[in-house]
């Protein structure tokens, strides 16, 4: 089968500080040729060549949904404008066998003197639509948008909720092969985020082929089968979507590692001495952030006195909110894990499976004891930063202030249900017995 999308050793350079130079008079021209050796070493320091994407190259096969991830400066936005044909590239070629259609801003086009149903048709005719096209869904874009009583008020008057609303529902009419997405969802609220969401799936299982640049994990992990990782306008890594999202936490700016050496605030009598806190996942790859429901190792690196040699260590820790409020204990006591006869130096992993807390920044203490007694403790030793995951398989992570614990449920109707008989026999017993 055919790419749909062929990226091919692709590189786009800007120019810093380089200005098309004005229409000059005679007087210009006169004062130019004097100061002409210092415009010129002015231009060489102003007008630096920057390379925004460095020898991209990667393929998209018909139907698949591709993420596109990677820190602010990346190259993800020029990237998907090449693709858009909004510029081109300086190097390299992206071929594209299928019409396009991209939500790289969304609502470009809008006039803010204009009404909601008068900016409806301007966007709309903006985006590629034709007028009849525009008239047969006018009804199905109010709805999305749920501007239905300001249709006739001036965008201007818009909050910037509902500016986005209307763009976004007039946008996601198009019917292109090849949809070009850039980060709508980090705008509106989160009933909105959600419908767009839906509109993202829906243009997967319609067979399109989906480009999707997006900060939000949990999305690309919920919506894309492979992802694409830019690191200074190069490709980092491809691969599946949690690979990809793994490469890129591990790769973040953020320190993986909490170093403890020289910490005064611990208790214990030292014979064993945790000298680091470090998170990091299946492959051993250091994390300075988590995503919700991720498989993650918290390991406590250590070194113990040369004549330690008892047994029945018990290693533990506690996450704790921000404001210092518990979230749960680990220790190895709890899954009957020996740990066995400590080596002079090493570390205590546990793994965490499928993460099971909200997108936040928690605090870690630990103790390391042995017979009761405290060999090394430090209550805040370090953070631990988790980012949306696709905790649910849908797409959608509650945030902190609903609650910090994700709880795997699965919910179902039982039709004609009644309380049990030996609940209510229970309930009356009990009320006797007070």
């Amino acid at each position: 089968m055919r790419p749909i999308i062929k990226i091919e050793n692709m590189g786009k350079q800007y120019r810093l500080g380089a200005r098309p130079a004005p229409r000059a008079t005679l007087r210009d021209a006169l004062t130019g040729a004097a100061r002409a050796p210092l415009n010129l070493l002015s231009r060489r320091k102003q007008a630096a060549p920057f390379w925004a994407l460095r020898d991209v190259s990667f393929e998209v096969m018909p139907g698949e949904v591709v993420g596109v991830i990677g820190r602010n400066g990346s190259g993800k936005s020029t990237l998907l404008k090449i693709l858009s044909r909004v510029t081109k590239p300086t190097t390299g070629a992206a071929e594209l066998y299928g019409r396009a259609g991209s939500l790289l801003e969304v609502g470009t086009g809008f006039h803010p003197e204009l009404t909601g149903r008068e900016n409806v048709y301007l966007n709309g005719a903006i985006l590629g639509m034709k007028r009849d096209e525009i008239r047969r869904r006018f009804d199905e874009i109010v709805a999305f948008a749920e501007v239905e009583q300001f249709l006739d008020t001036p965008v201007k008057h818009y909050s910037s909720g509902m500016y986005v609303r209307l763009a976004f529902a007039v946008a996601a009419q198009l019917d292109p092969e090849i949809l070009i997405v850039d980060e709508v969802l980090a705008v509106g609220d989160t009933a909105f985020q959600q419908k767009c969401l839906g509109k993202m799936s829906e243009a997967a299982r319609g067979g399109r082929t989906v480009i999707f640049v997006s900060h939000n994990m949990a999305a690309v992990d919920n919506l894309c089968g492979r992802a694409v990782v830019l690191d200074a306008g190069r490709v980092a890594f491809a691969g599946t979507q949690r690979e990809a999202i793994s490469h890129y936490l591990a790769g973040t700016s953020l320190s993986a590692l909490s170093t403890l050496d020289e910490r005064a605030d611990r208790t214990g009598t030292g014979a064993v001495r945790v000298s680091a806190l470090e998170t990091r996942d299946t492959l051993g790859r250091p994390l300075a952030a988590a995503a919700a429901g991720q498989d993650v190792d918290i390991c406590f690196h250590y070194e113990a006195a040369p004549n330690f040699n008892r047994t029945g260590v018990v290693a533990g820790f506690m996450v704790r909110t921000q404001f210092d409020v518990p979230v749960f204990l680990q220790h190895n006591r709890l899954t009957r894990d020996e740990l066995g006869p400590l080596p002079r130096s090493g570390a205590f992993v546990c793994r965490i499976r499928r993460l099971p807390l909200a997108p936040a920044t928690y605090r870690i203490g630990y103790s390391i004891m042995c017979d009761g007694e405290y060999l090394d403790r430090v209550d805040d030793a370090g953070e631990l930063t988790v980012v949306e995951g696709d905790f649910y398989g849908s797409g959608e992570v509650p945030p902190a202030s609903h609650g910090c614990c994700l709880v795997d449920a699965k919910w179902r109707l039982e039709v004609g249900a009644r309380p049990s008989p030996e609940g209510k026999n229970s309930r009356e017993a009990a009320g006797s017995r007070a």
